[in-house]
């Protein structure tokens, strides 16, 4: 059984920073191409970042280049996403994705697995 495990949201303020971290259990994780994705109540879930299997190429949402850096460690089965400089309007739920294989890293369907999702709240 596939799971994905997000944590480290919380409540930040402006110009602040935070890591999340998701661990994966079910799966051989350094097979998959991990993403991080976010979601606003009335939108549609948004691509982030994205990381390849051996993490030599990432992939950002233009609003996040910058700031925020996605990584991964497969001994601990974990992909992380560093934030930094928040801005209000990154206020979302953050959920980490697992696929393999990845054509677009953008795309929601590309991804099999997704975790439960962490609340990520900037305050101004």
């Amino acid at each position: 059984q596939v799971q994905l495990v997000e944590s480290g949201g919380g409540l930040v303020q402006a110009g602040g920073s935070l890591r999340l971290s998701c661990e994966a259990s079910g799966l051989t994780f350094s097979s998959y191409n991990m993403g991080w994705f976010r979601q606003t109540p009335g939108k549609e879930r948004e691509f982030v970042a994205h990381i390849t299997t051996s993490g030599g190429t990432t992939t950002y949402l233009d609003s996040v280049k910058g700031r925020f850096t996605i990584s991964r460690d497969n001994a601990k089965n974990t992909v992380y996403l560093q934030m930094n400089s928040l801005k209000p309007e990154d206020t979302a739920v953050y959920y980490c994705a697992a696929g393999a294989p990845i054509i677009l890293a953008r795309i929601l369907r590309e991804y099999g697995y997704w975790g439960q999702g962490t609340q990520v709240t900037v305050s101004s």
